[in-house]
């Protein structure tokens, strides 16, 4: 498993966590809607802390080396 989630993505994805949980308690943790929302928030903070997302492969997207590549463009003229 290749990891594929940036530092970026990763912080948006604990927010959006935060948000579910939230979200969760406020329509009752035994309501559809909030179990809905514990296993988005738990999906997502999976990815975050694991910095693989399955979808990220199937799409073959990479957030992880988008700093990389812009970092490592900069060349010095001599």
């Amino acid at each position: 498993m290749k990891k594929r989630v940036g530092s970026t993505d990763r912080v948006i994805r604990i927010v959006l966590t935060i948000l579910a949980v939230v979200l969760a308690f406020e329509a009752g943790v035994s309501t559809a809607w909030g179990i809905v929302a514990l296993v988005v928030a738990a999906i997502l903070l999976v990815t975050a802390i694991s910095g693989y997302c399955p979808i990220y492969s199937l799409f073959r997207i990479d957030t992880l080396s988008i700093g990389k590549r812009t970092g490592s463009s900069h060349r010095v003229a001599h």
